[in-house]
């Protein structure tokens, strides 16, 4: 185990210790933290209004981790590595329900806008992590352009998402593997009487296979690269297997009833579908693996979401030239659209095709968690022991560990139905941020941005914010109207047009741009927000009670820890510059 300080990490053995923990002098003694208690006012209004910035991010947080992650990564692993994030499950089981009860065999148009939805967020994700290739992600992107704390209540509800989609998928995994042996989904699980029943099922799998990926994540990131791109391409291989064969099966009757439920069964499909393209952020945290990120990241990250969107356009429209879209199963579409054509025997394939993908996203995803919380911890906001990367793997060990054991202990005991319903509006609400961050960033620079500028940036976001917000509203509450769109789409228009008109543009991209800007990462905030009102309100009050427990921890121990990094930063940067003063 090893600890950190604000100026690096220190090797200490295998024992933990507070140090390991809480280095900062806030945490020395009771006295210092009652006194760091008693200027949380202060330390919380300097830490509201503080921006990172590029050189800060790219520089000095990295150099906290003492070793640097290795350079393996081009634009050929970043592709598989969006694929394998993305393509999981989601094909074989959020289609069925997207094409019975909302868009019929329209559902094909579903994927498709909600993949052009997605697209404009790796856009928006792309541009940073070309300008910012480090481990954080949307946290340090966010961190430069929108402060500490919305930051650090962001990366906090993506943690916790991570941590629910991680547990699911490796349950997931036990259900399919049960299948592909011939078993009920449930049958390798083991039922202890005496605890609630939705805790009941414990899942030792799920565990194994949480614990070789953690294994495969820890040794070597070229080496999961490769066990990633081969898993992704016999997958792929599989999902082209199935067209095929579901091709042979198919009936243009089928598409007789297009659209069963109009535009609104089309859009209402979209928003369910738009989670089975999210997983592509944790691609945007290997930017410190990447040899050359203003070529691959491109490449990588936009190449995987057009690769990913035609093959659940493709795949999709095959289930409903299959079967009726009425007969199509919510559980299992294509498992038992091959059983209604009398082709019992690809349900093995279909299974062997979700083992693969749950296996990529498990490791893309504890990949992407221990990165983001990697350089959380070189801010200091969670423990700094997790900034380490190993000298030997050049891999994050100490959160990759961390990362997985709560994976592990979340998918052991808790149930597919709990974790399905604690899936939040945590990524939609990341994808918002970092649109509105990319507007930010092109738009203010602090000591250029002249003061008129500001105020009419504030104006142009707060309408662009506050249209897609009533919009999202009016979507929720309205069954079938349409007229609240004529006020709330001009507002979002006009707001949008004013800001590429009137603003003047402060940064342009030094090697790649989100192309016509303000639109796409306007359109992009829209979209995300709209997409929120399709959400129920459980998870509302989830992201509520979770980011009121991290405002909590926030203003009792991340605060002050990173106050007191952030200043000894300061400090060593004069202690710099004086010195090289002297020098001169």
């Amino acid at each position: 185990m090893v600890t950190g300080n604000g100026s690096g990490i220190k090797k200490r053995g295998c024992a933990c210790t507070k140090q390991d923990f809480l280095p900062e002098e806030s945490f020395q003694s009771w006295g210092n933290y009652v006194k760091a208690l008693a200027s949380t006012r202060a330390r919380l209004k300097d830490r509201l209004l503080t921006r990172s910035n590029d050189n800060l991010e790219l520089h000095q947080m990295r150099a906290r981790s003492e070793h640097e992650m290795k350079k393996n990564l081009n634009w050929w692993d970043l592709i598989w590595f969006g694929i394998g994030a993305v393509m999981g499950a989601g094909i074989f089981v959020l289609t069925g329900e997207a094409a019975r009860n909302f868009a019929g065999p329209a559902v094909i148009i579903s994927y498709l806008i909600s993949g052009i939805s997605a697209l404009l967020s790796v856009l928006c994700y792309t541009e940073f992590s070309v300008e910012l290739p480090v481990a954080g992600g949307s946290f340090a992107y966010l961190r430069v352009e929108l402060g500490d704390f919305v930051a650090y209540i962001a990366a906090g509800n993506i943690l916790f998402e991570y941590v629910v989609s991680g547990a699911s998928v490796a349950r997931s995994w036990t259900s399919y593997f049960a299948t592909l042996c011939n078993h009920d989904p449930g049958s390798f699980r083991i039922h202890v009487s005496s605890v609630a029943e939705d805790y009941s099922h414990l899942d030792p799998i799920a565990v194994i296979v949480s614990f070789f990926v953690c294994v495969g994540a820890c040794l070597s990131m070229k080496g999961s690269s490769r066990f990633n791109s081969v898993a992704t391409i016999v997958h792929i291989v599989i999902l082209i297997f199935i067209l095929i064969t579901g091709l042979t099966q198919a009936n243009t009757a089928n598409y007789a009833i297009f659209a069963p439920n109009g535009v609104r069964g089309i859009l209402k499909a979209s928003a369910v579908l738009f989670f089975a393209y999210v997983g592509f952020d944790g691609v945007a945290t290997l930017g410190e693996e990447v040899k050359n990120p203003g070529r691959d990241i491109p490449i990588g990250l936009i190449g995987s979401m057009v690769i990913t969107i035609t093959v659940y356009c493709v795949l999709s429209a095959t289930l409903c030239l299959m079967q009726p879209f009425s007969q199509i199963d919510v559980d299992a579409p294509f498992t038992l659209a091959f059983q209604a054509v009398g082709m019992n025997w690809a349900k093995y394939i279909v299974a062997l095709g979700a083992l693969k993908g749950m296996t990529t996203v498990l490791l893309a995803n504890v990949i992407g968690q221990a990165r983001y919380f990697t350089h959380i911890g070189r801010t200091h906001m969670a423990p700094p022991f997790l900034a380490a990367i190993n000298e030997k793997t050049g891999t994050p060990v100490n959160a990759t560990v961390v990362m997985s054991l709560a994976n592990s202990v979340v998918a052991f005991f808790t149930s597919l139905d709990v974790l399905a319903n604690l899936l939040s509006i945590s990524t939609l609400f990341i994808f918002s941020l970092v649109a509105l961050a990319l507007l930010v960033r092109r738009y203010y620079v602090a000591g250029e941005t002249s003061k008129r500028d500001q105020k009419k940036l504030i104006v142009f976001l707060a309408l662009i914010i506050a249209s897609s917000i009533a919009s999202s509203a009016y979507w929720a509450t309205s069954d079938n109207g349409w007229i609240g769109y004529i006020v709330t789409v001009p507002v979002w228009f006009f707001a949008t047009m004013g800001l590429q008109l009137t603003v003047k543009e402060a940064r342009k991209p030094k090697m790649w741009g989100v192309p016509l800007l303000p639109w796409l990462p306007s359109a992009c905030i829209a979209v995300n927000v709209f997409i929120m009102g399709s959400v129920d309100g459980q998870s509302f009050v989830r992201f509520m009670i979770w980011t009121f427990l991290l405002l909590v921890y926030y203003l009792f121990v991340a605060l002050h820890a990173s106050y007191d990094a952030a200043k000894e930063t300061d400090r060593a940067a004069e202690a710099s510059n004086m010195e090289a003063v002297v020098t001169n």
